[in-house]
């Protein structure tokens, strides 16, 4: 092809008309966005603790915040986003160590069961502190 001036006209790379999204690409892409949410909800435990630490007065000022219903979606959601990012951390971890789990089924199985397994967990979390 020495020489030749047109155009190759293959594709350099699956275009977004043309590629299908799979349970493990989005999984991936949650994985980014549960790790960023993590920083809000341990920012809202956080400056529960400091009121909590601060005393009487401060915690007073501050548990309306969290135990409104934003402030409990909030935590909530923060729940769903740590058992997510936890789950799927143990799944990059058999990826880069003993090479398990690469076969498409497998993978989808899998990042379905993280998402599965964090929205459960975490209804089970909350269902038992409340019941406690």
């Amino acid at each position: 092809m020495s020489g030749t001036n047109r155009a190759d006209p293959r594709p350099l790379s699956p275009h977004l008309q043309i590629w299908r999204y799979h349970a493990t690409m989005l999984a991936s892409i949650t994985h980014r966005f549960t790790g960023m949410a993590m920083y809000f909800g341990t920012f809202l435990i956080a400056a529960w603790l400091i009121a909590l630490a601060s005393g009487p007065e401060t915690f007073a000022l501050f548990e309306p915040v969290i135990a409104s219903i934003p402030g409990q979606v909030i935590l909530f959601l923060w729940m769903v986003a740590v058992l997510f990012h936890f789950a799927n951390g143990i799944r990059f971890l058999f990826w880069d160590g003993p090479h398990i789990g690469f076969d498409p089924k497998t993978a989808s199985a899998v990042s379905v069961f993280n998402y599965a397994f964090a929205v459960l967990g975490s209804v089970a979390i909350w269902a038992t502190a409340v019941w406690l």
